[in-house]
């Protein structure tokens, strides 16, 4: 390994390979969000969603690239001229706007998916590169299943896209298939057998079928790979993505031995982690490397020992270094707004001074029911009082329950609705299913179908707050709500009401119809 340091550079997908992981659509409040989590950690290329897929695709990705201080902004394109069209108009207001185009290498695809023999594949990959190139100076193109594809074909179709005009090229393992060592080798013999290969950026992205994307994607780096395209967390379709975390914090840890960087602020990574937790409303699970709940915790005695004779022994990262504080200032009720406002920065929460006042008489109640409020306590609250640009057409101004084991549950809720005070009362099987009931019946949504329901307590004690996370189907669409308590009826109520005015908002609207052929396989993965 050269003793020179080499610059990756980090292509973060959260907001378009990511989104299409089942479960974690977005709303255009929660990309923005993530967006600015990922220019404060410094990604280089934000992948903003795939234009041409739907028109609310298109405003996403659009006011994404109008958004965006700093990072390059890209939308994907299949290799069709109207793709390509969808995908500049949508960036090309970015400060720095990228077309990344795709098509399928490998003889599976071709033939069966395709249905192109590969000389019509080659033909069509070179002619839309050069339109890419034609409207803007930054493109991407992809070989998609480049780890089966056959190696002769890849070298050609690298070396005519190259000629063509992209300025980077990305060498996918776009179904998980490839072992760390081969995945290395691609690399290597791309750049023996394509002398062109060596004056572009070269790119891997790998999928986690087998469990391999961040081992894949590190091999990459040491077979020459300098960008590597990933995701929060891990997100992605089928078993997600390479997971942006664990990759920086290798290259990071392991300096030494990949002489690499990425110039990404570690120290921004758990605040955006957690926010992709929050918009997404999926959990990460407690043994996630870097970002899980046991990242840092210990257990077992001689562990426990160890890192207090000295992390090290341990610890092969410090928790400062991703940004979650070992020593955490303690916030209650006689705590001052200032103190307040701080740990929300520390945490990673950029807010307007209304915002913050807002959440200050949020936390003041919440220290009044608890003696102390946790870290944990206070990102839950910045999540779920985050701004949205769904309406708040439902409110809640009270609710009392009535349960026990001989009688049928009854949930009596008022809620505000469009300004006026409404009551119903409801019965289920349970306290929260009765007040699930009355508030169906005071947003006229009888056809609301509760998908899933999941309660987490924040943290420990028995004054926890707890977060109640729903998904609910309306007219074929799916809405997702979070609240959070230390009543966990009240945080179902408050979860399942942020739901629900997700739904009277598209109240009466189809699902959208879209010719979206590769929506699950755009290709790129």
């Amino acid at each position: 390994m050269s003793t020179n340091t080499r610059r990756i550079r980090i292509f973060d997908s959260t907001l378009r390979d990511g989104e299409q992981s089942p479960g974690c659509s977005m709303n255009l409040a929660d990309k923005l969000l993530v967006l600015e989590h990922l220019e404060a950690l410094g990604v280089d290329v934000i992948e903003a969603g795939f234009a041409a897929s739907s028109p609310g695709d298109f405003e996403s990705v659009h006011a994404l690239a109008r958004a965006a201080k700093r990072a390059t902004i890209a939308s994907l394109a299949r290799c069709r001229k109207s793709d390509i069209d969808r995908a500049w108009e949508a960036v090309k207001d970015a400060l720095h706007p990228r077309l990344h185009v795709f098509i399928a290498t490998s003889p599976l695809h071709m033939e069966c998916k395709l249905r192109m023999s590969p000389e019509a594949v080659l033909e069509s990959a070179v002619e839309c590169v050069r339109y890419a190139r034609s409207l803007c100076e930054d493109v991407e193109f992809s070989l998609e299943d480049c780890s089966r594809s056959e190696r002769p074909f890849i070298y050609r179709v690298v070396e005519a896209t190259i000629a063509a005009g992209a300025t980077t090229v990305n060498l996918p393992d776009t179904v998980g298939f490839a072992m760390p060592e081969e995945y290395e080798a691609l690399f290597r013999d791309v750049m023996e057998n394509v002398p062109s290969a060596r004056g572009v950026t070269l790119s891997c992205h790998c999928h986690n079928d087998l469990g391999l994307a961040v081992a894949n994607s590190l091999a990459a780096v040491r077979g020459g790979a300098t960008q590597v395209e990933c995701c929060l967390n891990g997100i992605g379709e089928r078993a997600g993505n390479a997971s942006l975390e664990e990759i920086v914090m290798a290259l990071k840890t392991r300096h030494a031995f990949f002489a690499a960087d990425t110039g990404i602020d570690t120290t921004r990574i758990y605040a955006a982690s957690k926010c992709v937790c929050s918009v997404t409303g999926q959990k990460l699970q407690a043994n996630k490397a870097i970002v899980g709940e046991n990242a840092f915790a210990h257990e077992a005695g001689i562990h426990q020992h160890g890192v207090l004779a000295n992390p090290l022994t341990y610890e092969i990262m410090t928790p400062e270094s991703i940004g979650l504080p070992r020593n955490k200032m303690v916030l209650g009720k006689h705590s001052g707004r200032h103190a307040f406002a701080q740990r929300l920065a520390d945490l990673g929460f950029r807010l307007e001074d209304a915002r913050i006042d807002e959440l200050f008489a949020k936390f003041k109640d919440l220290a009044d029911r608890k003696k102390t409020v946790s870290d944990a306590d206070i990102e839950a609250l910045a999540h779920n009082a985050r701004g949205t640009d769904v309406p708040e057409r439902l409110a809640l101004d009270r609710f009392s329950v009535l349960a026990s084991d001989v009688i049928t549950p009854m949930g009596t809720v008022r809620l505000r609705m469009d300004g006026e005070l409404v009551e119903k009362v409801g019965t289920g099987d349970g306290p929260v299913n009765a007040c699930y009931a009355a508030i169906r019946e005071i947003a006229g949504l009888p056809g609301a179908r509760l998908e899933s329901y999941n309660l987490t307590a924040v943290d420990g004690g028995m004054d926890a707050q707890c977060e109640a996370t729903v998904k609910v189907s309306n007219n074929g669409r799916t809405h997702r709500g979070s609240g959070v308590s230390t009543d966990i009826v009240e945080a179902s109520i408050r979860a399942y009401i942020q739901a629900l005015n997700s739904a009277l908002a598209e109240n009466g609207a189809a699902p959208a119809e879209f010719d979206h052929p590769q929506r699950g396989d755009t290709g790129v993965h």
